[in-house]
């Protein structure tokens, strides 16, 4: 039976949420033949955990790591005093404080602390560790060092959980929707804000306060330029004044509710006035090329064959700055990443679109030497039949005609 009350829903959909994350780790682990995973990678103990600490520091200081076995107790290893955040949590079998080995904490004593790090884990491991296959996705050499002295094998795990999160279970895809629906409001929140005479980095703050106030968490970039600014492209938000007809381009790049990650574009023109001819250019020429390529993603398509197929805008609009035509994306941007097919040969890789990603399918328009860049992306499900987008952020039918 259903849970009855929303506070039983929100509950039980978080159980199925976690569990269903837990059990795609696990598979996948038995896919590397390991025994076990330790991953550090903050996304990746969220994703193994559903737990959530301190997610931008422990980016740049692991403190806190997780051993997942192929069977028994998951093990969280938390920042000291914070085994309370995990209360609720059905992956969680058990907390312990970690043994944290960086620098900052441990100074001349690094070796003597990753040694205590690495018996714990070979206590876990079982059998002294020795021939055990262990994924760990984030390992400096002293931590290396000293699961190789009990004998351990150690394998990359950054794949192992990128190769889990690909394919996305139902309760992400809904996770996955809340998250996008806050994300178009704030969105929604910047057009009615948006005037000439703001600075980008004011525009930039209605998105930022609109995606933490709706319960979001942080952004990976500020990539929101105007103007003469546009182009290049990867320029984040300053203190430039938006004026009358500049393009103002903008890419979510966003962690919201749950930890799931927005990454969509758009692109507006500032005032009341009509855009340039050469502005309708740019924008036509990305709007068809995120629309066109949509349009051939499907389940058994190879990365190799969508490389070869994907749209591409005019030569003199092509920009080679961005070579993306997708890439995953869950709880940051993930596996997988196609290219175009200008730059597949030299940096692309082959395997299959299945049903369940979600993906980001981008167009970056920045004539080279051009004065202005038009940016546009969009989130899609891979459904049976084909992608669907997520976002109902509109594209401005004032540059389409």
């Amino acid at each position: 039976m259903a849970p009855g009350t929303t506070a039983d829903r929100d509950r039980h959909d978080r159980h199925d949420l976690e569990l269903g994350r837990l059990a795609r780790l696990r598979e996948q682990l038995v896919a590397a033949d390991c025994d076990a995973g330790v991953f550090v990678d903050p996304i990746n103990v969220r994703y193994a955990t559903g737990t959530s600490n301190m997610q931008v520091y422990s980016l740049h200081n692991p403190c806190r790591y997780v051993f997942v076995p192929v069977e028994g107790p998951v093990v969280l290893f938390d920042f000291k005093g914070c085994e309370h955040l995990s209360d609720g949590h059905s992956a969680v079998s058990e907390v312990r404080d970690a043994t944290s080995w960086y620098h900052f904490v441990t100074g001349p004593r690094t070796e003597e602390f990753a040694r205590r790090w690495a018996d714990e884990i070979v206590d876990l491991l079982g059998a002294g560790g020795s021939g055990r296959r262990l994924a760990v996705d984030r390992l400096d050499p002293y931590g290396l060092r000293a699961l190789e002295r009990h004998g351990v094998v150690v394998v990359d795990g950054q794949s192992v959980a990128n190769l889990a999160k690909a394919v996305k279970t139902s309760a992400e895809v809904d996770a996955v929707r809340v998250a996008m629906a806050a994300c178009d409001d704030a969105i929604a929140q910047m057009r009615t804000a948006f005037r000439p005479g703001m600075t980008e980095q004011e525009l930039w703050g209605v998105l930022h306060r609109a995606n933490i106030a709706a319960g979001g968490e942080w952004f990976e970039t500020r990539l929101l330029t105007s103007g003469l600014r546009t182009n290049p492209w990867y320029q984040e938000c300053s203190d430039r004044v938006i004026e009358p007809g500049d393009l103002v381009a903008f890419d979510t790049d966003l962690i919201g509710i749950g930890g799931y990650s927005i990454d969509i574009s758009r692109t507006w023109v500032a005032g009341d006035a009509a855009p340039s001819g050469e502005q309708r250019r740019l924008y036509t020429a990305a709007y068809e090329q995120v629309i066109n390529n949509i349009e051939l993603i499907r389940p058994g398509v190879s990365f190799r064959e969508l490389s070869e197929k994907a749209w591409l805008p005019p030569d003199g609009l092509h920009s080679r700055t961005n070579a993306c035509v997708a890439h995953g994306v869950g709880m940051c941007n993930e596996f997988p990443l196609i290219v175009n097919q200008d730059h597949f040969v030299s940096g692309g890789y082959d395997g299959v679109i299945e049903e369940g990603m979600v993906l980001c399918v981008e167009s970056l328009v920045a004539p080279p030497g051009g004065p202005e860049a038009v940016k546009l992306e969009e989130q899609v499900l891979v459904t049976a039949t084909g992608a669907v987008p997520l976002s109902s952020t509109p594209y401005d039918d004032v540059f389409l005609g």
